[in-house]
């Protein structure tokens, strides 16, 4: 392979895993698999939780791909290579900045803000159902989250947590460890 194709199978496989990571949180995580991700969205001291399951899995996916890749396809290899990349990425931002299980840092401004509000918003649900912002990289605009959110409070699809439903603009800006 040369070094562009290297680049651009790495590239490819970083960007397509936030389209993976929106579709397995959203069919997966909040349909057939509820039953390890609940607890991610409910409040807990606890330093492991049930949903890290899911990166047990991920990871021995990724793992099987390496050896694979390895051993038969070049190209699977460099997949699994920007598969990592967005893993490292997720741990990062997710677990370390949005949840705070690295860090304690609360961003004022910029982007890194931005990302915390969006998971927050994902968090202000109650249960599996409606919800907003499945992905982790890749933040939409809060106030059109908190619209989104409040069209499927009044429709009856889902279930808005009081606390963030009341206070006014900053109300959702709450940073804890999980809600």
């Amino acid at each position: 392979m040369s070094w562009l194709e290297i680049v651009l199978t790495v590239l490819s496989s970083l960007i397509g895993m936030e389209l993976f990571a929106w579709v397995a949180h959203k069919y997966i995580m909040h349909g057939w698999g509820w039953g390890w991700h609940r607890d991610h969205h409910e409040p807990h001291d606890n330093v492991l939780e049930k949903n890290d399951l899911f990166a047990v899995v991920f990871g021995t996916i990724n793992a099987a791909m390496y050896i694979y890749g390895a051993l038969y396809w070049d190209w699977l290899w460099w997949f699994a290579v920007g598969i990592t990349l967005y893993g490292v990425i997720y741990t990062l931002v997710h677990d370390g900045l949005v949840h705070q299980r690295y860090w304690k840092w609360v961003p004022r401004k910029g982007y890194a803000k931005r990302l915390v509000q969006a998971h927050k918003l994902h968090h202000a649900t109650v249960g599996k159902e409606g919800g907003v912002s499945f992905g982790f990289v890749f933040a939409r605009d809060p106030a059109k989250l908190k619209a989104e959110l409040k069209r499927q409070k009044e429709a009856g699809v889902a279930v808005v947590r009081d606390a963030a439903g009341a206070g006014g603009e900053d109300a959702y800006e709450v940073v804890g460890r999980n809600l």
